[in-house]
């Protein structure tokens, strides 16, 4: 008898252990050279499969060179291009033209579409459907118990598991003599050979060096090189499931899931319990009669075959949720939340009025929306999200209740304008836990632990008979502030014209607006060398010492006043303003007004004690006009003149 196998029987192991059955006995397994191609090249790519059939082939010829078999390698080995287009069918068409060289040969696949179009070309097909019933133990069961929650095995190194539960669980050996690369070789054999028979069982993504694969309730993770120095097979299962089955939900959460809460996320650090909390999550709402899907990558929620489980369609969540919106479930449990389009297919979701439940990694509850303001903007997080259920390191679970209100944050009662404030508060006593607001153009997460920080020193209160001492103090703390500022600006400009000295020959002036901008004066002929070919050379400084630079010809230099500071803190055009001072700078188009500590008001302008205009402070703490209309003139030419220039806040 003349068998072809395909390479996904050869990859799934059974054509060997049928032989080994006796089934075929002393047949002629013709090996087409298109197989051995393209398992090369799948293990070439770091592909586990790939391995995994050369494992077999390896297996072929030892039943071969035992006499129980013949075994013979026919066709034609596939063209470079055939082998890139092998995902649309032009391998198994060489496969097939092998199998039908020979008369009265059977083509034997567990490839359905194969198996379809084999028949169709008036082949013998035996088709291997994926095997249902009880399987034989794998070799890596034999590492765990009723108190394992994972095990790692690496090359070279003894066998480990951690065992006990989520609250109390410790690393324990499991045998003295350390794995062998052979072993764990066989075993990731054995573990591919089963995704591909069982049905419960599938390979979840591969990628090089690394397979991940779900058979059941168990997630394995095989790494080998370059990947890893090492080859290692890590294997997860769910642990207590009946325990929080029985007690997990509270009334809280019960009556917001009631109150069709549809911005709900679960967070808490890695193995904490997230999952078994949204698999509870799943039961109660499937309880209540609503109609649940869930997205996951991998897919590993031990969840009621009701629930139809979704992957990443085509490597993107963002496509599975496009697909999630046209189904119309009545909730989406989307589980591990971990790059920028999870996040932002997690909010597109909410925001087009689905009800979903997403799970994410952090270890407070502040972190979780932390992640969420790293990558959806801030006006839009509290439309997202208006619970959140944190699973502690303990498995101990709260509730926290989002929303968004207008005042001043907690423990900054002092800043003069009201703000829009994201406020995540614990749902059973709305204790706040942190402030979400923006202030002068950064978003700000301020923990609730911050505010009990006392401000106030105490030396005042120590020296209350001595008021010139009591005067002196705040200066001097001034004057220690301004010592630091000055340090750090002195140290920015040396670095600057460290760099910039590399392309020019010229004097160099170096004026520092702030930690991170700063403009740089230097001869009008080394202007082009400086700033370099395309910006290369002044956006590779930038880079390098993460200050924004303005380059301009010294020509345009001009000090204030014709004053340089002692301390090298830039004289920078700087004016008083009722004990306080602002900035003004010009660039090629823009007169700058900087006045950090009027951020967010209306102030009205004034040269002398003449009234000039009025004008809005940006919460960065700056206005702009152009250099080039009549009132930035008439600023510039009243401070040529000497002329004081002041900022009066609307109301004051």
């Amino acid at each position: 008898m003349i068998l072809v196998p395909d390479t996904s029987v050869v990859i799934d192991g059974r054509i060997t252990s049928m032989i080994r059955e006796g089934e075929y006995n002393g047949s002629t397994i013709i090996i087409p050279e298109a197989v051995v191609a393209e398992l090369e090249s799948q293990a070439n790519q770091g592909r586990e499969i790939g391995f995994s059939g050369l494992i077999e082939l390896q297996r072929l010829s030892d039943l071969a060179h035992e006499g129980i078999i013949k075994l013979q390698y026919v066709g034609k080995r596939p063209s470079l291009e055939q082998v890139k287009m092998a995902s649309g069918g032009e391998i198994d068409a060489l496969i097939r033209s092998v199998a039908l060289e020979y008369e009265g040969a059977q083509f034997i696949t567990s490839d359905i579409v194969q198996a379809e179009v084999a028949k169709a070309k008036g082949l013998d097909v035996l088709y291997l459907k994926p095997q249902i019933g009880d399987f034989s133990p794998l070799s890596l069961d034999q590492f765990f118990d009723e108190t394992t929650i994972s095990v790692h095995l690496k090359e070279r190194v003894k066998p480990t598991a951690r065992k006990g539960t989520i609250e109390k669980s410790e690393i324990v050996f499991l045998r003295d003599s350390p794995l062998s690369e052979y072993e764990l070789r066989q075993m990731a054999q054995e573990i591919l050979e089963r995704a591909k028979r069982d049905p419960d069982g599938f390979i979840e993504f591969e990628r090089k060096g690394v397979t991940v694969v779900q058979i059941g309730s168990m997630r394995i993770a095989i790494a080998r090189r370059p990947f890893s120095d090492g080859m290692e097979i890590t294997a997860f299962r769910p642990v207590l499931r009946k325990q929080y089955d029985s007690s997990l939900l509270s009334a809280e959460i019960k009556t917001r899931l009631a109150q069709k809460s549809s911005g709900i996320l679960i967070a808490g650090p890695p193995g904490s319990g997230k999952t078994t909390v949204a698999q509870s999550i799943t039961s109660y709402l499937l309880m209540s009669g609503h109609r649940v899907c869930t997205m996951e990558n991998p897919r590993d929620l031990q969840v009621p075959d009701s629930v139809t489980q979704f992957s990443a369609l085509e490597g993107s969540m963002k496509k599975t949720g496009e697909v999630l919106t046209l189904i119309r479930p009545d909730y989406v449990i989307f589980d591990e939340i971990r790059g920028d389009e999870d996040f932002q297919a997690y909010a597109d979701m909410r925001l087009s009025g689905v009800r979903i439940i997403g799970v994410v990694h952090s270890q407070t509850p502040c972190d979780a929306l932390q992640r969420f303001l790293n990558r959806v903007d801030f006006s839009t997080v509290a439309n997202v999200i208006d619970t959140l259920i944190f699973v502690d390191e303990k498995a101990k679970i709260s509730v926290y209740e989002m929303g968004l209100i207008v005042g001043k944050p907690t423990g900054m009662q002092d800043i003069p304008n009201s703000c829009p404030i994201i406020r995540l508060s614990r749902a059973i006593d709305s204790a706040t836990m942190c402030d979400v607001f923006s202030y002068q153009g950064r978003v700000i997460v301020l923990p609730s632990e911050i505010h009990e920080i006392p401000p106030a020193p105490q030396q005042k209160k120590e020296q209350p008979s001595v008021p010139e001492m009591t005067k002196d103090v705040p200066e001097k703390k001034e004057e220690g502030v301004k010592e630091e500022e000055n340090l750090a600006w002195k140290i920015a400009a040396r670095e600057i014209k460290q760099e910039l000295g590399r392309f020019t020959d010229g004097p160099i002036e170096v004026k520092m607006l702030s930690d991170n901008k700063a403009v740089v004066y230097i001869d009008d002929r080394d202007v082009p060398a400086a700033i370099g070919k395309g910006g290369k050379n002044v956006a590779g400084i930038v880079n390098k010492l993460s200050v924004g630079i303005d380059i301009k010809p010294l020509s345009e230099f001009r000090p204030v006043n014709n004053e340089v500071s002692e301390d090298g803190m830039p004289s920078g055009e700087s004016f008083a303003s009722h004990g306080r001072s602002i900035d003004l700078t010009v660039d090629k188009k823009e007169l700058i007004v900087r006045s950090p500590e009027n951020s967010g008001r209306i102030v009205d302008v004034f040269g002398g004690k003449e009234y000039l205009f009025t004008a809005t402070v940006s919460d960065s703490g700056d206005f702009k006009m152009s250099k080039t209309s009549g009132i930035a003139q008439d600023m510039l030419r009243r401070h040529k003149e000497g002329e004081s220039i002041c900022l009066k806040p609307v109301g004051n």
